[in-house]
């Protein structure tokens, strides 16, 4: 009797997986049929990661996880009940396949990989050298991320500026370049450009068409730079009279197997972007290529390589942790589950329940308003986190990557641009803006508070995005 269970169940499991692909055919869904408010559960999650943090800090700490999980609930089983679990069952499919799972993988091995390199040794925080710090953490941000980038060098500027008394304003701008504006050339960068990779927007096509704008708002921010870490730094008293990092460790790299390894992340990037295989595996609706998974697998291997190899006392002295890659695993689950209502409702166009969106980026004429597109982006991007906004406007501009590589070109570079360079608005704009703050604060830094950065970013970047507006986005 056992044994006939068993063999049923086993049938039963089989003939699931071989009906995945019918199911999925019949699983579609209309979004002009759904209202606003399924998109509660999005809105719930940005809100909770933009407020919680400030509202309740010790809750959300030891709770995130559960709060990410209540919001993805709260969308899922109404999903299921009216529409059917099977529609739920291919949508969050393809949602972790297509999306989620690659997008965590490749962000894995890039924090794991930059936790493995320790920078030794005591540098002294002159304008010259600051400046010359974070010029090339903007170039490392586009090969190594945001994240890996901040994670590498926000540690050794902290030690080079220790013997200063103005040191705030160092990480701020640190944030800005570093953080945001450096990773705006590859998909390695951040992590919105990277979900349009995955959406199919070719490897080089935001260097190629984001490159003026780049280079004018990093080269803007490291002469604002400059000047006024020039006028700090010879005022009176400044420098304290004991440097608190003796200079007894000559300058070096610690773990410099990583940066082998980085060069493995670069290059099963580019080969998953490049090679046009036509072997694919259809689960459950989500065609899975075979690039795409030789990439995660070879990502996954360059993680486990990483931590075998590195010395333990340089994850020990970089004072390596999972607790940021967890936090951001953890709630882009959430955030990955609940937009897909949000994507399908704009997809309906503007006679869907997101109409006034897309009119609010849509010209008269029908066609897109490229200014409207690149500040929406980004406003939307300083408080909501630019990754699933990104994804929100690149769909609402029609989600189909030949068309917006080419005929609407203007239209997803002022998307790409708004979601990156404005992700340094706000402390949660980009996951890096608030591990870089946190590393700052617990190394005796006195940051700016949120609405004081804000005071910092409306400044200093504003302006700089209306030149930017009115010279490429216009």
């Amino acid at each position: 009797m056992k044994q006939s269970l068993w063999r049923r169940g086993i049938q039963t499991g089989l003939f699931g997986l071989m009906a995945w692909p019918g199911w999925a055919a019949a699983a579609e869904f209309d979004g002009a049929q759904l209202t606003a408010t399924w998109g509660i559960p999005f809105a719930g999650i940005l809100l909770s990661i933009a407020l919680m943090p400030l509202l309740t800090p010790h809750f959300w700490h030891h709770h995130y996880g559960k709060v990410a999980a209540a919001w993805s609930l709260a969308f899922l089983l109404p999903f299921a009940a009216v529409f059917g679990a099977g529609v739920a069952g291919v949508n969050l499919v393809h949602a972790l396949l297509a999306e989620y799972i690659p997008f965590i993988i490749l962000l894995t091995a890039l924090f794991t990989v930059s936790g493995g390199i320790y920078i030794r040794g005591n540098l002294h925080g002159s304008p010259g050298l600051n400046t010359a710090i974070l010029a090339i953490g903007a170039v490392l941000a586009s090969f190594m991320g945001t994240t890996g980038a901040s994670m590498l060098l926000i540690r050794p500027l902290i030690r080079a500026n220790d013997n200063r008394k103005h040191v705030a304003h160092v990480v701020v701008f640190f944030i800005f370049i570093v953080s945001n504006a450096g990773g705006s050339l590859t998909p390695l960068g951040d992590p919105p450009l990277f979900l349009g990779f995955l959406k199919g927007v070719d490897f080089f096509w935001t260097v190629k068409h984001i490159f003026p704008e780049s280079l004018f708002l990093i080269g803007s921010l490291l002469a604002i730079f400059y000047a006024l870490d020039s006028w700090f730094y010879h005022r009176r008293e400044e420098l304290l009279p004991v440097d608190p990092t003796p200079d007894s460790r000559q300058i070096g790299f610690d773990g410099r197997i990583n940066f082998a390894l980085l060069g493995g992340v670069v290059a099963l990037v580019l080969m998953s972007g490049i090679w046009k295989s036509p072997v694919s595996f259809n689960i459950a609706g989500t065609e899975v290529g075979l690039p795409g998974v030789l990439r995660d697998l070879g990502l996954v291997l360059i993680t486990w390589l990483s931590l075998k190899w590195t010395p333990a006392q340089v994850h020990a002295d970089n004072q390596f942790g999972w607790g940021p890659m967890v936090e951001v695993a953890k709630l882009f689950a959430g955030i990955f589950l609940t937009i897909i209502p949000v994507i399908a409702m704009l997809k309906a166009g503007p006679h869907g329940p997101f109409g006034a969106v897309v009119s609010a980026v849509t010209k008269p004429d029908g066609s897109p308003d490229v200014m409207m597109y690149f500040w929406i982006t980004g406003l939307l991007s300083s408080f909501l986190d630019n990754a699933p906004t990104y994804l929100v406007f690149f769909n609402t501009a029609g989600g189909d990557p030949q068309v917006l590589m080419t005929t609407l070109a203007p239209t997803l570079a002022a998307i790409s641009a708004g979601a990156v360079f404005m992700g340094a608005n706000s402390y949660i704009g980009n996951a890096p803006n608030l591990m870089v703050k946190a590393i700052a604060e617990d190394r005796g830094v006195k940051m700016p508070s949120f609405f004081g950065y804000m005071l910092w970013s409306g400044g200093i970047l504003v302006p700089l995005f209306v030149v930017m507006s009115l010279i490429w986005f216009k």
